[in-house]
Parts: C-alpha cells; sequence; structure tokens
C-alpha cells in the first residue's frame, strides 16, 4: 500500500505543477492577446480576464501540490485533504475521474489508515 501512497503523493504534485504551468499559459496567451492588439480598453479587460483565470487555476492547484507533499511525508492531515481533492477530482473528465477514483480507493484502505498511524 506504501507505493500506492507515494504516488498519488507524486501524482497530485505532478497534477498540480501541469496546472501551474497552464496557469501561467493561459495568463500569457490571453494577456497576450489584449496586448498584441494595441487597443488600451481590449488590454484592461484581457488583463481582467487573464488574471482571474490563471488565479482561479492556481486557486485549485496550489492544495495538490501541499496535500502531494504531505502524503509523500506521511502527514496525517494530508490523506483528508486528497480524500476531499480525489472527490472533487471525480467531476474532472478524464484524468481527474481516474485520479479521483484511484485516491479514493488507496486512502480509503485500511492498510492505509494504519499506515499515518
Amino acid at each position: 500500500m506504501e507505493k500506492h501512497i507515494n504516488l498519488i503523493g507524486i501524482l497530485y504534485i505532478a497534477f498540480s505543477v501541469m496546472g501551474l504551468i497552464a496557469a501561467s499559459l493561459v495568463f500569457i496567451i490571453i494577456a497576450g492577446g489584449g496586448f498584441i492588439s494595441g487597443d488600451e480598453e481590449a488590454m484592461y479587460i484581457t488583463g481582467i480576464v487573464a488574471t482571474v483565470l490563471s488565479g482561479l487555476i492556481t486557486f485549485f492547484s496550489i492544495p495538490g501540490i501541499i496535500g502531494g507533499w504531505g502524503l509523500l511525508k506521511k502527514k496525517k492531515w494530508a490523506r483528508i485533504v486528497l480524500l476531499i481533492l480525489g472527490a472533487l477530482n471525480l467531476l474532472n473528465i478524464p484524468f481527474g475521474t481516474v485520479l479521483g477514483g484511484y485516491t479514493l480507493w488507496a486512502l480509503l484502505q485500511d492498510e492505509s489508515m494504519k499506515w499515518f498511524e
């Protein structure tokens, strides 16, 4: 079970880092589109949209990094964080569904509960 738990921690860190990269790309592409247009109003609107979207993506990625790190360090609270994220990821089709199902399966096993004690 230890291999599954470590793999879940690594996967959450990896997916969350990809989310941070996506947030950066979203910001650059959207804000850059407004900048390229040269229109002051377009730059203002795309700047706001880029900031909000990249901020939301970042906001939802950070708990995955924290929870994955905590899981690798055998922190009891990390199990709870990742169970919540796993349940939420079930709605993120297709990769999040697989990750969420795997998370729930592995972290709800009796063996994994004993591993954190």
